[in-house]
């Protein structure tokens, strides 16, 4: 059981990761930030046909990023913000690690120069 969640989570922040890799879909990521938007509203800014927003939107969604609802013909699609926890945590967790690191070299190249003096 434990592994399947680990793996489920490692799937999780690579599909997060890689949906937003591409700059349209981080763009349409931004703008849900502001609230709900229907495909036709997320394609304007971008001079791409429909279809190409939706398979944008696909992997949005595939990756748990965006959610949409039905009202009649038209998809509204709205930002899922709590499936950036994962990836945040992983940022956070290597983050620390490397200032830590850095900080270490740091401590040890001024008492060098020190030494040195």
């Amino acid at each position: 059981m434990l592994y399947r969640s680990v793996k489920y989570k490692r799937h999780s922040l690579d599909a997060v990761f890689a949906a937003l890799a591409d700059p349209t879909r981080r763009a349409i990521a931004e703008r849900l930030a502001d609230g709900a938007a229907s495909v036709s509203e997320l394609a304007e800014p971008f001079d791409v046909t429909l279809p190409a927003i939706v398979k944008q939107l696909a992997v949005l969604e595939h990756a748990g990023l965006v959610a949409h609802e039905k009202d009649g013909r038209v998809r509204y699609f709205t930002l899922v913000p709590e499936q950036l926890d994962t990836a945040a945590e992983w940022l956070q967790r290597y983050g620390d690690f490397w200032r830590e690191r850095f900080d270490s070299l740091h401590r040890y190249l001024r008492g060098e120069r020190e030494a040195g003096s």
